[in-house]
């Protein structure tokens, strides 16, 4: 019989839902159920049961079995309840985060391939070269997601971005950010490369610059998976202020030149 970690690397092998040979209709059905519960808090996680359980279908009692036994194999974990949705009355939502070992489960392949390669490059051709590599890399993602995000008016584009790299396998999300002087925040709950670029940081270092290019604004990476954090975050800036910030610029170059002269 599989274990949890097998039926996860099914279903990211198979797509958004496993597929395979069942033994039995019953038990295939099981499988696919559980691998779909944590493919959904990997995507959506921190998630409650409830919120689980409404967006699968599934009973109290169904999403309760399935969390239990995500639970038990090490693949799922109970984080404490966000303060403002605390309840006045009973004991608090429990929410349930993916783990390392869950995320482990939807490995890409090669990443360990992929990593000798860039520790050869950076031997041979120095850091300058990764660089260079991670920079023609996310070209091609940035060449593909720059039409979708252009066609969007500037106060959706964030969204936009966040599809397209959903698209991509991402699991990525977007809102209001929550830091004071407003902007936006773009969330990614999962990285396909994760494990290279914990040695190599020159990846999300490119992956932000085009992000910046792709919204035409300034954007600050706040945390990365791949530095052991639970999402990859993204404050990206208002547009209004980085115009803000652009014109005053420009106003102390133009007073510095009358100045001078």
């Amino acid at each position: 019989m599989k274990n949890v970690s097998e039926e996860l690397r099914d279903s990211t092998a198979a797509g958004a839902r496993p597929v395979g040979a069942p033994s039995t209709a019953g038990q295939q059905g099981e499988r696919d159920t559980r691998a779909r519960v944590a493919r959904l808090v990997l995507e959506h996680g921190p998630i409650t049961a409830s919120a689980l359980g409404e967006r699968m279908g599934l009973t109290p009692a169904a999403i309760r079995r399935h969390l239990d036994a995500l639970l038990a194999d090490g693949m799922i974990e109970i984080r404490r309840a966000r303060p403002q949705t605390r309840r006045g009355r009973g004991r608090p939502a429990k929410w349930f985060a993916i783990t390392d070992a869950g995320r482990d489960a939807f490995v890409h392949a090669y990443d360990d391939l992929a990593t000798s390669a860039l520790r050869f490059l950076a031997e041979t051709a120095g850091e300058q070269a990764v660089a260079r590599f991670a920079r023609r890399q996310i070209a091609d993602l940035e060449r593909r997601y720059h039409p979708v995000v252009q066609a969007a008016p500037p106060h959706q584009r964030v969204r936009r971005l966040a599809e397209a790299l959903s698209g991509d396998g991402y699991a990525a999300a977007a809102g209001k950010a929550p830091q004071p002087g407003g902007g936006e925040q773009l969330c990614q709950h999962h990285c396909p490369v994760a494990h290279v670029a914990a040695e190599f940081p020159q990846l999300c270092e490119a992956e932000t610059e085009a992000f910046s290019r792709l919204l035409g604004t300034t954007v600050q990476r706040l945390a990365t998976i791949a530095h052991g954090d639970g999402i990859c975050t993204t404050h990206v800036s208002a547009r209004s202020l980085c115009e803000s910030d652009r014109d005053a610029a420009d106003t102390a170059t133009e007073e510095s030149g009358r100045t001078s002269l």
